[in-house]
């Protein structure tokens, strides 16, 4: 398999040897390599910090690049930087120094301290043992924000000349206890297409089915309709479409101890089938016109 490494340390794009289906997976918050300097800065121990890393997904997907589609891997984990936000979502009660003015301090998710530049983990735990220069912020998004959205959007381009269409799947996980809010269930995924903005409703609904076809319970939207990825990156009427997919960690990792579970690799069998069958049945549409053009 060829590898086409982009800012070599901080992310890579993992290539297949020739792109059969128009697809991209990417996996921003994955990432589990944390830079000396940032832990040196945290008040959290080494496993805390590790709260809000989508856990092992991007080996969940590794099997992408055999179907013939690049998968992107961020190795710098969501607790430093958060590429799935707008590049300047920041709290300026976290720097020293002022922001630029076209940071944007007042966004619900800067509220709730989860910005391009975190100050919270899961169960609201406090990064920072104290406030740090602005500079600093600034440098990640210049260094690796930056490019990390210039190398996805590489890929989608190059992925919609090729076949006329690109459909985008980003790669997430969530807690064991996540319930859709209004009733009991638990749901093993959820598909988040921004409310039918992102990608074709059709498409959508193609993707919930044939996960609930291989057994598992999925949910549409509720809790997550996907991120700033899905929703800048989904431009459907133009056939660029953006599916967010969230996997129940309590499926596959011991949230406790991080380790993976016995049953990891049947699920990402599973998801490889999933895949395999929504690939096949966006090339079964006659040069892909009906996602296309819808």
């Amino acid at each position: 398999m060829a590898g086409d490494v982009c800012e070599k340390d901080l992310f890579e794009v993992l290539e297949p040897e020739t792109q059969r289906i128009p697809f991209v997976f990417n996996s921003p918050h994955s990432g589990r390599v944390y830079p000396p300097a940032f832990l040196s800065q945290s008040r959290l121990d080494a496993m805390s910090i590790r709260r809000s890393e989508d856990h092992y997904v991007d080996e969940l997907f590794h099997f992408v690049t055999d179907l013939g589609a690049p998968l992107l891997v961020a190795h710098f984990p969501r607790a430093f930087l958060d590429v799935n936000r707008e590049p300047y979502e920041l709290d300026p009660r976290m720097f020293d120094g002022p922001l630029p003015p076209h940071a944007n301090i007042s966004s619900l998710r800067v509220a709730g301290g989860l910005g391009t530049v975190p100050r919270l983990v899961a169960e609201n735990m406090e990064i920072y043992a104290r406030r740090f220069p602005v500079e600093e912020a600034l440098t990640r998004i210049e260094e690796i924000y930056k490019p990390y959205h210039a190398c996805l959007r590489r890929l989608i381009a190059r992925t919609h000349v090729q076949f006329g269409l690109s459909v985008l799947i980003d790669c997430h996980s969530m807690p064991g206890n996540i319930r859709v809010a209004g009733s009991s269930q638990r749901p093993d995924f959820i598909i988040g297409d921004r409310y039918g903005t992102s990608a074709s409703a059709e498409l959508s609904r193609t993707a919930v089915g044939l996960l609930e076809d291989l057994g598992f319970s999925v949910a549409r939207n509720k809790p997550y309709a996907g991120g700033f990825i899905t929703e800048h990156y989904g431009r459907p009427a133009r056939g660029l479409h953006a599916l967010q997919i969230e996997i129940n960690r309590g499926l596959y990792v011991d949230e406790a101890t991080l380790r993976k579970k016995p049953g990891f690799g049947e699920l990402a069998q599973a998801i490889a089938m999933f895949v395999s069958k929504l690939a096949l049945h966006v090339e079964s549409y006659p040069e892909h016109t009906a996602l296309a053009a819808e």
